[in-house]
């Protein structure tokens, strides 16, 4: 599918292989894993992937800097929200809030991009974030709009909640051998498998799956079309691409709209599957912080990079610390020191930092070109 969309396929047969495991876990994560706490870290990665794929098609594609990018994933998030609460309980209202989000996303992306991308690169990126932080402050001291620094909290459709039950797995009996069950004597075990209840919640997980793997798939046909590869001569040598006839403001600003868009759309899924949305949970800096990293770990310039650093730091975030705590019971009282599960920040530097030293290009840059491939 990817190569008829695209024909951007990972790269090498070891990325194939781990990006068709990836997506088949993902698939499988409500069968595969107990709990809720595994279901709403595949519904993060999958929502990540799509916020960090957008955000490399300024900085990996276009060669773009801007620290805006949370600003445009919190105002999808936040279309959602308000017109969940004001236009009621129903898909009707998750459209237009999503399609509303998007819509004043790529406006100010313009505006943005029309009144800075003239200037040099460090002063456009200084001129986003000022942006960026003037709308976290505006966000924050509007609560009767937005709920201030509380967030608002909101109602999506019934169908997609845990109360709704969609139907059942059928129920299936396997009789197996009594040695496979148990060592014992002859006779027959029967397994059963199945009979889980399909409810809202994992519905609304496989929207956001699916919505994800839909937005991706468009991405990897955004970059490859003609119009990607301007971007990518832009990006190299923009005086020559200027030179040849092509308006570098225009498809900066151009590439600045459909980013904008797109992580819009990834904060209408976050609100779907999160049905709350605040300062700290779309328009933070950290979040900005954990998009570069994404990128820079998995590789700018692929679209297949940010998408596995989405899935590097989204596990590591949510279970490192656990690792840690495992490892933290040694007897040995500096190494238990050093493993302790507060200081997971220290072990996910000490992996970034890795990273950057042997995997200069990103980890599927690397796995792409191979040892002997470009640093």
């Amino acid at each position: 599918m990817v190569r008829i969309l695209s024909g951007d396929r990972p790269g090498s047969r070891i990325l194939a292989v781990l990006f068709a495991l990836l997506l088949a876990v993902l698939a499988l994560a409500p069968f595969l894993f107990e709990g809720s706490r595994a279901l709403d870290t595949a519904a993060r990665i999958c929502v990540f992937a799509v916020l960090a794929a957008s955000y490399d098609l300024i900085l990996g594609y276009a060669g773009i800097v801007s620290f805006a990018h949370t600003m445009f994933f919190g105002i999808g998030a936040y279309g959602v929200a308000l017109a969940s609460l004001h236009v009621g309980r129903s898909f009707t209202a998750l459209g237009a809030g999503t399609l509303a989000g998007m819509a004043v996303a790529a406006l100010l992306a313009a505006l943005i991009g029309l009144f800075s991308l003239r200037v040099r690169a460090i002063f456009f990126a200084m001129i986003t974030l000022a942006v960026a932080s003037a709308f976290a402050v505006l966000v924050s001291q509007l609560p009767a709009l937005t709920g201030g620094e509380d967030g608002l909290t909101y109602r999506i459709p019934r169908a997609l909640t845990a109360a709704e039950t969609w139907g059942r797995l059928p129920q299936i009996e396997i009789s197996l051998p009594r040695l496979l069950a148990s060592r014992g004597a002859g006779g027959a075990e029967v397994l059963s498998l199945g009979g889980m209840r399909i409810s809202g919640k994992i519905i609304s997980y496989y929207l956001v799956l699916g919505g994800s793997l839909v937005l991706v798939l468009a991405m990897l046909r955004i970059v490859n079309a003609p119009f990607g590869r301007v971007l990518q001569a832009i990006r190299e040598n923009d005086l020559r691409a200027e030179a040849v006839g092509y308006s570098v403001v225009r498809y900066r600003v151009a590439a600045t709209i459909i980013s904008a868009a797109f992580a819009a759309l990834a904060g209408a899924l976050y609100a779907v599957w999160l049905r709350y949305v605040g300062p700290d949970t779309t328009l933070s800096f950290d979040i900005m912080i954990d998009i570069l990293l994404m990128v820079v770990i998995g590789g700018m310039g692929t679209i297949w990079g940010p998408v596995a650093g989405a899935v590097f730091l989204v596990l590591a975030q949510t279970y490192l610390q656990d690792i840690l705590a495992g490892a933290s019971d040694l007897g040995i009282p500096v190494l238990d020191r050093l493993f302790d599960p507060d200081r997971w920040l220290l072990w996910l530097g000490l992996a970034f930092i890795l990273c950057v030293r042997f995997f200069p290009s990103g980890l599927v840059g690397r796995l792409r070109h191979g040892p002997g491939g470009p640093a």
